[in-house]
């Protein structure tokens, strides 16, 4: 009897190498990293430095708090190993810092989910080595999938990107230390960017 072909796995010694989404979506990979298909290029990153996930948290708990009150705006609010966006378009797989999805997935299993059940608002926090990839890559690939906003958080510029749907692109606004992040996708939410800024303290290097 012929014995099934061994499903592919990916390791760190993949980070450069080229693969389709189709293939590289299913594929096993070794949990020690984070992995992308950026363009077609296999991305391989050390698990996130403390600053950045000190930053990730300060974000993800008052969403929770605001999901627990107002569970009929927020359906789930996912981090960079629970979920997965395709972007078939661009032949890529991202695993955003956060995923906050305003509806339930109009299908529940493998690719099918991943690929039509999308996040009304994207947030990455911006690390040294993904600088490149939050500003611009994920800018486009996320306006591609129809994301309604997406975040930019960037403690070392002490900004936050506030990228809001228009018609036909993307609608900017650049918040300082002073500002608030708030958005009509949640409606009554606050918080202040000093919070999230904050909560780096010193910048790791990465």
């Amino acid at each position: 009897m012929a014995t099934l072909q061994s499903k592919l796995r990916i390791g760190p010694a993949d980070h450069g190498r080229r693969m389709s989404l189709k293939r590289f979506e299913p594929a096993a990979v070794e949990e020690t990293h984070v992995y992308e298909l950026a363009r077609g290029i296999i991305v391989v990153s050390e698990v996130p430095a403390f600053a950045h996930l000190r930053q990730v948290s300060a974000i993800r708990r008052p969403l929770m708090l605001y999901q627990a009150a107002y569970p009929e705006t927020i359906y789930e609010i996912l981090g960079t190993m629970e979920c997965k966006l395709l972007v078939w378009e661009f032949e890529s797989e991202r695993h955003p810092d956060l995923a906050i999805y305003l509806n339930p997935p109009p299908v529940r299993k493998g690719r099918r989910m991943w690929s039509r059940w999308i996040p009304g608002l994207v947030v990455e926090v911006v690390s040294r080595s993904s600088v490149d990839r939050d500003y611009v890559e994920k800018r486009e690939e996320y306006w591609s999938l129809g994301v309604k906003e997406y975040w930019i958080v960037d403690a070392e510029r002490g900004q936050v990107i506030v990228l809001r749907r228009g018609r036909n692109q993307w609608i900017q606004k650049v918040l300082k230390r002073g500002d608030a992040l708030e958005s009509k996708l949640l409606p009554g939410f606050r918080l202040g960017c000093a919070d999230v800024f904050d909560a780096a303290g010193e910048l790791d290097s990465e």
